[in-house]
């Protein structure tokens, strides 16, 4: 019988990248694109935006290499944090665009070709109303709800990334989750805990 050989962890496919090895890099994006990409979404309400933050945070990730020490087995709390300070960057260029040109102008509808289509204008007016609501919520308690419920970071995990006390991650995810019964409908509250798309 033939021994399976395991997949390597991020953190040895993280040192092979540190030193140059492209294809541990594009491993690394293969396992996790997908959770930055939706925490992405999840953040700024925008498929386009998602996959332009997408694209910069692994552009970060792999300029960083050779500096960043791994704290956990998954690379994947680091890329989240890393995608949170990325669309903190982009909303602060837009809220200096907004005060520039005093308002933005809005996006030229999308024609409707195809159920597609439908469903991911849908699913950006969907999000652009619940992030209305979440963004009424302390900063603190706005990125363990997006670190923890919306992208399935362990309580564990998402301290070590924000550098305080899991049991500090429960109560700013206990108390955002009690916020927004009071903030949207149960619908929007169903999209809000909804698994990925």
């Amino acid at each position: 019988m033939t021994e399976r050989v395991h997949d390597p962890d991020d953190r040895a496919l993280w040192s092979r990248a540190a030193s140059g090895d492209e294809s541990a890099f594009g491993t690394l994006f293969d396992r996790h694109a997908r959770a930055v990409y939706n925490h992405c979404f999840r953040l700024t309400a925008s498929w386009a935006a998602a996959e332009e933050h997408l694209q910069n945070t692994f552009l970060m990730a792999w300029r960083k290499r050779g500096s960043v020490v791994l704290e956990n087995e998954s690379a994947r709390p680091w890329l989240l944090a890393v995608a949170t300070n990325e669309v903190r960057g982009w909303r602060r260029t837009l809220a200096r665009r907004v005060r520039l040109f005093d308002r933005l102008q809005p996006e030229p509808p999308v024609p409707d070709h195809a159920d597609h289509v439908a469903e991911r204008v849908d699913d950006q007016r969907r999000m652009a109303d619940l992030l209305a609501a979440v963004n009424k919520l302390p900063r603190n308690e706005r990125e363990a709800l997006a670190l923890c419920v919306w992208s399935g970071v362990s309580y564990a995990e998402a301290a070590a990334v924000l550098g305080i006390a899991e049991g500090s991650v429960r109560a700013r995810v206990s108390k955002a989750k009690s916020r927004l019964t009071r903030l949207v409908t149960p619908t929007q509250l169903t999209v809000a805990y909804s698994e990925d798309r």
